[in-house]
């Protein structure tokens, strides 16, 4: 049996309301994670999924910024009621968990937090070993948690969603506009008025003629009106047109809806339910022991904490910090809709594709920035830097960002004419050449791949490096050790610069790096003994002229070099790769460079033959040079290098300051 179910459905884990506004935990299904198979000192893991259920006061200053909040139903208790679903990992025994609570803000009511970090093949509810990966953060002890905190995002089995009171006046219901954006890729008669499937806003009366729908081509452009009747609704969430939409057009629609959601319950759900895991020490917390809690987002769900970060939800009721360790990779300088009467939280705000949504909007760094137009100073971290409860804070980007999410803000002044200061509760990494998200391996066009288009994916997965930052964060939050320093480009140094700008200093700067880079190749490559015999000294020597006798040798060695990348593809290839380190008596060790060589293409001297021929008989190893110091054959050098493993695999280049030696060693 795959599945071990230990608890029976229905299971109510009753909280207690005097520590956080978690009403109850009803765990529908309990069960034991593979059989029992035990994750390192942690030992077994379960599973537990099921509802959560908020009781919210109105009146609390906690909750004073969740919109429409005061104009949402309350029951007996005074209080707004709302539930979500939940999805926990734990230790069977919490006592053997390392005191980590690690949540992911799901993105669009999905899981990425087992491939990212664990290896694991992707599932909305991991049952296999395939589905729970290498099990890196179990073995370390974390308690991994999910929670549902969107009303809209498609139904379907595993996705994670929140049932959100609706605001009313007085009991009357509350109209609104909204507006719906959406570009195709191929021509069709009909589209989804919601972003990405979501559920959308029904229209109040379908066939008003005050509806309007409009298609430019440009993101700035005044839309043109098409005519009511050419349009119709076909359903509360899809639009058709009379002959079709044409793709890569820029199309609204702009109808009057009704009923509301309190969309800020899923911020103050996030914060509550995470407070109830950490601080609860009554029996009906399932997870005793949390002392710290940590937080990733991707994307959309990045934003959503740098929302949760600036409307201050990082100090729960009670004013106790939420989130020790918050991760926001790719969030760009965004928010997002996430706290708005008619919000629509999966709107993003691209150069192209849904604009015009309240996502980017002042602030954008942690530390305190100054509006020019309205003089208002304020950060993202305002509020929790007056409440105490100041996480430590990672953002990540990558050239997406800068092109499309407005990257640059997260570290510049609203001008983008001055670096920004960073406060030192936070770092910003900067992924070179990565995407937004990595597409498959190989590449392949993405014809009819939704919004994405038919332009390929960039394959490049950084995932290692983002299980490394998570390390780095998760010990600096909990140890206090510091992490790496903020590396992202910067105006003072010319490495961020105007989009104008761009390709004169790319070109500029790839000229300078070229002569860098060819004068570097030469003083390694070209080297010889001084003349006069005087041993344990080297040089590099210039390019002699055209006519002089060292000519025709300096352009071989310097052939040599520049050759160097072209046979370490085939040295890679097979079992052992050979290093060529030269150094000099002046020179530190750090100075110098490896690289894979063709071995047969540097002649050992006498002199090294000697010197290694000692070395190798000290230690029992036969060696590559023949005896009496003379060169051996092609097929000796390749006999010698079939020596086994435990004589010639483990041997390293070894650099002195006063000869030039060949060595081999094993490949990893």
């Amino acid at each position: 049996m795959r599945r071990l179910v230990i608890a029976a459905l229905g299971i109510v884990l009753f909280s207690s309301l005097a520590e956080a506004r978690v009403v109850r935990l009803r765990a529908e299904r309990r069960e034991v994670v593979l059989n029992g198979r035990p994750f390192g000192a942690a030992g077994p893991y379960e599973k537990l999924i099921g509802t959560v259920d908020f009781g919210l006061d109105p009146d609390a200053p906690a909750n004073a910024l969740i919109v429409d909040l005061k104009l949402a139903p309350r029951n007996a208790r005074g209080e707004v009621e709302a539930s979500a679903d939940f999805y926990l990992l734990k230790p069977v025994d919490p006592r053997r968990g390392n005191g980590r609570l690690f949540y992911e803000v799901g993105n669009r009511g999905g899981k990425s937090l087992l491939p990212t970090f664990q290896k694991a093949a992707a599932s909305l509810d991991p049952v296999t070993e395939a589905e729970f990966g290498d099990g890196a953060l179990m073995r370390q002890g974390f308690t991994l948690l999910w929670m549902g905190w969107q009303w809209d995002v498609p139904e379907r089995e595993g996705v994670m969603r929140m049932r959100m009171p609706i605001a009313t006046e007085n009991g009357k219901p509350i109209t609104g506009l909204v507006r719906g954006n959406f570009i195709l890729n191929e021509r069709s008669n009909t589209a989804p008025v919601a972003d990405r499937n979501h559920l959308a806003y029904a229209p109040l009366d379908p066939a008003s003629a005050d509806y309007v729908m409009t298609v430019r081509d440009d993101p700035t452009a005044r839309g043109s009106v098409i005519p009511r009747s050419r349009w119709r609704f076909v359903d509360a969430g899809t639009v058709a047109l009379d002959g079709g939409f044409e793709p890569a057009r820029i199309y609204d629609v702009v109808y009057r809806s009704q009923n509301p959601k309190v969309v800020g319950i899923g911020l103050s759900g996030t914060r509550d339910l995470v407070s109830f895991l950490k601080y609860d020490a009554s029996p009906d917390n399932p997870s005793p022991g949390i002392r710290h809690a940590l937080a990733w987002g991707v994307s959309q769900s990045g934003r959503f904490l740098r929302h949760f970060l600036y409307q201050g939800f990082n100090a729960d009721e009670r004013g106790r910090k939420v989130f020790d360790g918050v991760f926001d990779q790719v969030g760009g300088a965004g928010r997002g809709s996430f706290n708005h009467r008619f919000g629509q939280a999966s709107r993003d705000a691209l150069q192209y594709f849904n604009i015009l949504f309240p996502v980017d909007l002042f602030p954008f760094t942690d530390g305190p920035e100054t509006d020019p137009d309205t003089n208002v100073t304020d950060g993202l971290l305002a509020r929790a830097d007056k409440s105490g409860t100041t996480p430590k804070v990672f953002h990540l980007l990558t050239n997406s960002e800068y092109f499309n999410r407005a990257g640059s803000l997260v570290h510049t002044d609203l001008t983008g004419t001055r670096d920004a200061d960073i406060p030192p509760t936070t770092r910003i990494y900067m992924m070179a050449s990565a995407p937004h998200g990595p597409g498959p391996f190989p590449p392949a066009s993405n014809r009819g791949g939704g919004m994405v288009g038919r332009a390929a994916l960039n394959p490049l997965n950084y995932s290692p490096a983002v299980r490394a930052l998570f390390r780095a964060l998760d010990r600096w939050a909990v140890d206090d050790t510091m992490p790496p320093p903020s590396a992202y480009p910067r105006l003072a140094d010319g490495t961020l610069t105007a989009p104008d700008r761009a390709a004169p200093e790319f070109r500029r700067r790839l000229g300078q790096g070229d002569r860098q880079h060819r004068a570097a190749r030469s003083r390694q490559a070209v080297r010889r003994p001084r003349a006069g015999g005087r041993r344990g000294r080297q040089r590099a020597i210039g390019h002699p002229s055209a006519g002089h006798r060292g000519a025709a040798r300096h352009a071989r060695r310097l052939e040599l070099s520049r050759g160097v990348d072209r046979r370490a593809g085939s040295a890679r290839r097979r079992d052992w790769i050979v290093h060529s380190v030269s150094a000099h008596a002046r020179r530190t060790r750090a100075d110098e460079r490896s690289a894979p060589l063709n071995r047969r293409a540097l002649p050992e001297s006498r002199r090294v033959c000697r010197q290694v021929r000692r070395r190798h008989a000290r230690s029992g190893r036969e060696g590559i040079c023949s005896a009496g110091g003379r060169r051996r054959s092609a097929a000796a050098r390749r006999r010698a290098l079939r020596v086994g493993d435990e004589k010639v695999g483990r041997e390293k280049p070894k650099v002195t300051g006063t000869r030039h030696e060949v060595g081999v060693r094993k490949r990893d």
